[in-house]
């Protein structure tokens, strides 16, 4: 029985998401500026400030869900067991992470706290993300 060569595309795109969760958690342990630098916007940096618990929450929820997508790249990638769901998966985390690169576009035509910078830079960030997705999903499609 001969094995898939490797799927770097959803292994990168893997460590990507692993690499996202924790920088989430790393802005809750570095509050309210780390809330700030990230984009986050002020409303939540001002909350972290506050000691609320709605943006520690908020970005538990976010690191968490990256974490999962991160499982899913590499269980299709085939270096852990095969999760529920896998092709519906990575279909759902690829376009989602597609549509939030693609977000920039509507968000540059109307007026937003955050600097069009930072739409411009998460944005690119984002759509990398997307492709290693969507060219993995692609790849290992006939294994999955």
């Amino acid at each position: 029985m001969s094995q898939s060569p490797l799927n770097y595309w959803l292994i990168i795109g893997g460590l990507l998401s692993a690499i996202a969760a924790l920088m989430h958690i790393a802005i809750i342990i570095g509050g309210p500026d780390w809330y700030r630098f990230f984009g986050a916007g002020e409303d939540m940096a001002q909350a972290a400030a506050r000691g609320r618990m709605m943006p520690t929450l908020i970005t538990l929820g976010i690191a968490a869900m990256l974490a999962i997508w991160a499982a899913y790249a590499f269980s299709g990638a085939g270096l852990i067991s095969r999760l529920p769901l896998l092709r519906i998966a990575l279909v759902i985390i690829s376009s989602i992470y597609m549509l939030r690169a693609l977000a920039v576009v509507p968000f540059l035509l109307i007026q937003t706290e955050q600097s069009q910078t930072f739409w411009l830079v998460s944005s690119a960030i984002v759509l990398i993300y997307a492709l290693a997705y969507a060219i993995g999903t692609w790849r290992a499609w006939p294994e999955l």
